[in-house]
């Protein structure tokens, strides 16, 4: 065979890998600017993100030290606690509290701590939605006229959502009422004391940037720049 014909063919073979991988390098470059540009929209939108938090965090601070101040007689008592969290500004009530045993009306006696409540809910924290959840003990219904303690904590939450709106003004839209029966305790159901805890009906502030918000924007930030880098990488 001619040798010009093979030293031809060689050189053409190897035109065509340089002219592949020189476009492949292209069309992966030709990403970059994209690629940089969502990282650059990402951290923004985290900035934002931070500075809100930081600002709702400050608000729901302010919010406690009223709800302290406010409630002082009934948090030494054990009646009601106060605290932040991760999902928000909770107030915590005892259900003797609020209500007589399986029942879920609120009794005439709330209406004082309940309305000093509602009073920083429309002036510390008017911007944020509030959420208000019915827990019970793990102790079955008897005699009650309530199928399940289902039924009753979420006729208790929808009670105290009722007194907030119809008698204190608080903005329905903002409010949204939950029963979570005995599925969520806070203590042993074991023991009187712990299942005294766990029939409970929680107030809760939520704020509008939470930490999982937070966690969830920071993944997709990484996942970003780690899809920037490894396309290059691999051609070197």
């Amino acid at each position: 065979m001619d040798k010009n014909f093979i030293n031809t063919g060689k050189i053409i073979l190897v035109l065509g890998l340089i002219l592949s991988l020189t476009g492949c390098t292209i069309a992966l470059y030709s990403r970059y600017p994209r690629d940089k540009a969502r990282i650059q929209e990402l951290s923004d939108q985290l900035t934002d993100m931070e500075k809100l938090k930081a600002q709702e965090t400050e608000e729901l601070k302010q919010a406690l030290a009223q709800l302290q101040n406010k409630l002082k007689g009934e948090i030494a008592s054990k009646q009601v606690s106060v605290g932040m969290e991760d999902r928000g500004l909770v107030i915590t009530f005892v259900d003797e509290v609020l209500y007589d045993s399986g029942k879920a009306v609120v009794k005439s006696s709330a209406y004082d701590v309940l309305t000093r409540v509602a009073n920083i809910l429309k002036d510390k924290v008017a911007n944020k939605n509030i959420g208000v959840e019915g827990h019970t003990d793990n102790v079955p219904i008897k005699y009650s006229g309530w199928k399940s303690n289902w039924e009753l904590s979420t006729a208790r939450a929808t009670s105290v959502l009722h007194y907030l709106v119809d008698n204190c003004g608080i903005a329905p839209e903002r409010l949204q009422a939950t029963g979570y029966g005995e599925y969520r305790p806070v203590a042993s159901n074991l023991n009187d004391e712990g299942r005294q805890k766990n029939r409970r009906v929680e107030i809760i502030i939520l704020p509008k940037v939470t930490k999982a918000d937070l966690e969830s924007l920071q993944r997709k930030k990484r996942a970003a720049e780690a899809g920037q880098e490894a396309p290059v990488s691999r051609l070197k």
